[in-house]
């Protein structure tokens, strides 16, 4: 008997449960329509229709305005970076104003929307400044802790230039190929920055030169070593170092040459690197020092270093 009576109170009891939760859910749902009511009475319907007629002319006027900056940047070639940096702003303005009238076409102005309006600005103005926070922050720790000053020939992101400006929000680059490349602050702080000179005129330059196996390598030092200390570019109180090393090169085997030379400016850096580059190939000419080459030898040169008869070697091109 308990048995059959257990499923009957169990749907009772849902059956009530059911009956107590509807008020609640009634309720919350007249909560939701009475936000809706009043968020619809703050609505001027027929301000919205007029915001439309509004944002539709700013359009055109805006095209137009821009087909006149165009055509005045190509009759005045000299005034038009000034003509497009002026439209830019007066852009700016018109996007600033059209937004102030379209909320004051749209809505009744009350504290409910202006409470709103400001809770939205300072979500967006605080979306938009946190990387530009973290600038400032990396700002004033790069001052502080100076990986690098104006002036410094820098290489950073794969740019490689000089340093001309360093302020709160970025760093300018101004490259060798006279680019401008501006850097936020905040990427210094999760990379690596290489400075080639830190604060001084001078900086090393490294140069390298391959030749052959069989060439003669101390002549090729002396060569290099030669068209090093005899450049314009070339800063003398600094040593002048010629490093020889065996390398792979391309699947063979060949002498690297590298010339480690201070340029007197870094200004004059690709001005030292092409003089002196010029002068090593001139004096390798000269001298009869070739490049690197495939070398084939023979079966003869494992019985000639073993003391069996002659080695055979050819040049394969």
């Amino acid at each position: 008997m308990k048995t059959r009576l257990r499923p009957a109170i169990a749907a009772m009891a849902a059956v009530l449960l059911l009956v107590t939760s509807i008020p609640a859910q009634a309720q919350d749902l007249s909560l939701g329509t009475q936000a809706l009511t009043n968020l619809g009475k703050l609505v001027r319907w027929e301000g919205v229709l007029a915001s439309i007629l509004v944002i539709a002319t700013t359009w055109l006027a805006l095209r137009f305005i821009d087909a006149q900056v165009a055509q005045l940047g190509r009759i005045f070639a000299e005034r038009r970076m000034m003509l497009q940096k002026i439209n830019a702003f007066f852009r700016f303005f018109v996007y600033f104003v059209l937004i102030v009238l379209i909320v004051l076409l749209s809505f009744e102005v009350s504290t409910e929307i202006l409470a709103l309006l400001g809770g939205t600005a300072a979500v967006a103005i605080g979306f938009a400044t946190k990387d530009l926070a973290a600038s400032v922050v990396a700002g004033i720790m790069i001052m502080l802790d100076r990986p690098f000053q104006l002036g410094d020939r820098v290489n950073f992101g794969g740019q490689y230039g000089d340093v001309t400006a360093i302020g709160l929000r970025s760093v300018k680059l101004q490259t060798l190929d006279d680019n401008t490349v501006t850097v936020p602050n905040n990427m210094f702080l999760n990379d690596i920055t290489s400075c080639g000179n830190y604060g001084e005129l001078d900086m090393q330059v490294v140069i390298d030169f391959h030749i052959g196996i069989d060439q003669d390598v101390r002549l090729a030092r002396e060569l290099a070593r030669e068209a090093a200390i005899t450049s314009r570019f070339v800063y003398l109180p600094k040593p002048v170092v010629v490093r020889i090393k065996q390398v792979i090169l391309n699947n063979y085997v060949a002498i690297r040459v590298r010339l480690k030379v201070y340029v007197l400016d870094t200004q004059y850096e690709k001005a030292l690197e092409t003089d002196i580059t010029m002068r090593v190939l001139e004096a390798f000419a000269e001298n009869g020092i070739l490049p690197p080459a495939i070398l084939s030898r023979s079966f003869g040169d494992f019985a000639q270093a073993n003391g069996h008869g002659p080695a055979v070697a050819a040049l394969v091109d």
